[in-house]
């Protein structure tokens, strides 16, 4: 079992800059598959970016602008979001994977966590 907990949402104008966290719990987190989907009103949840071993994989509209880490020292994966745009607006969910070797699909989460809101100005 794995527990995700997202922090470091917001508001922030469009430009602008956030860095989201997500603490994972339990002693295996190295081995799991990890990535950010978010989700905006009125849309499907949708894959952001993933990491997986020292690769990682990115939709194409934040590609150049997001950029995922990990520290498995410390159960934790960063996404740094930069060049941010109203579009962005969304809730951003940390996703894990036992079954995944990348987490770019829904159907392959194992374990959500509760999402962080994360508001772009114009």
């Amino acid at each position: 079992q794995v527990q995700l907990v997202e922090s470091g949402g917001g508001l922030v104008q469009a430009g602008g800059s956030l860095r989201l966290s997500c603490a994972a719990s339990g002693r295996t987190f190295s081995r799991y598959a990890m990535g950010w989907f978010r989700q905006a009103p009125g849309k499907e949840r949708e894959f952001v970016v993933a990491i997986s071993g020292g690769s990682t994989y990115y939709t194409g509209s934040v590609k150049g602008r997001f950029t995922i880490s990990r520290d498995n020292a410390k159960n934790t994966v960063f996404l740094q979001m930069n060049s941010l745009k109203p579009e962005d607006t969304a809730v951003y969910y940390c996703a894990a994977s036992s079954r995944a070797v990348v987490l770019t699909q829904l159907r392959e989460v194992d374990y959500w966590g509760q999402g962080t809101q994360v508001t772009v100005s114009s």
